[in-house]
């Protein structure tokens, strides 16, 4: 069976019903992972006691795939009467997933702010949330722009896996005409060819924040 350039063109409306979903989860889960990487790390860096426990979760939800969380979540958990809507599920597991990585992240922005500067607060009697806000979080946001970018397109990319518990993303919507038509070089195609255009408009988006953070400035 011969490539179909009019048909993929023919077919690309029909993939597109689920680039609204791609983006909204792409969006929310990013959100929601930077969300919960921030509370690890901050919880990480709030007593020694917490930290090894923080270390744990933090390297077991690296360690494991995102299929295996998105599987527990969606297949597992009903087994216990636990039964969650799917695009929840979706947004929720890529969250956790990724928030992992992005704590170390965080990890990192938070290790390149000097110490001195939170002691020199303290000593003008700001209190930790002061501190935090007006001393670490403007330097730290400049230190973290530039991974937490490479990390969105990271999570737009892994939107696919979310095929597998039928939510109507892009890849979900090039399989369906896969299966009504037989034909499936097409539907791929063109699901590969819209999430590369999604990637590179996400690219440009993070080199635009970067240049108004003057990082590239500060990389040259």
């Amino acid at each position: 069976m011969t490539f179909d350039f009019s048909f993929a063109i023919q077919i690309i409306p029909l993939v597109l019903k689920g680039i609204g979903n791609t983006i909204l989860v792409g969006i929310a889960s990013f959100i929601g992972a930077t969300v919960l990487g921030l509370i690890w790390e901050l919880i990480r860096r709030s007593n020694r006691y917490a930290r090894p426990v923080m270390q744990f979760i933090i390297d077991c939800l690296r360690s494991t795939p995102v299929i295996v969380h998105l599987y527990f979540l969606f297949f597992v958990l009903p087994y216990y009467e636990i039964v969650l809507p799917a695009m929840f599920v979706g947004i929720f597991g890529l969250s956790i997933y990724f928030s992992g990585y992005i704590s170390e992240v965080f990890k990192a922005g938070f290790d390149t702010v000097p110490r001195g500067q939170s002691e020199a607060a303290q000593s003008l009697g700001l209190g930790g949330a002061d501190i935090f806000r007006f001393v670490i979080a403007p330097q730290m946001i400049r230190n973290v722009a530039a991974p937490l970018g490479s990390y969105s397109v990271s999570i737009l990319k892994s939107t696919p896996y979310l095929s597998i518990i039928a939510v109507p993303e892009m890849l979900g919507s090039a399989f369906d005409v896969a299966s009504d038509t037989y034909r499936y070089a097409e539907p791929m195609f063109v699901a590969g060819i819209l999430f590369l255009a999604l990637s590179l408009l996400m690219v440009a988006g993070i080199s635009y924040v970067e240049r108004r953070l003057g990082l590239t400035h500060a990389h040259a």
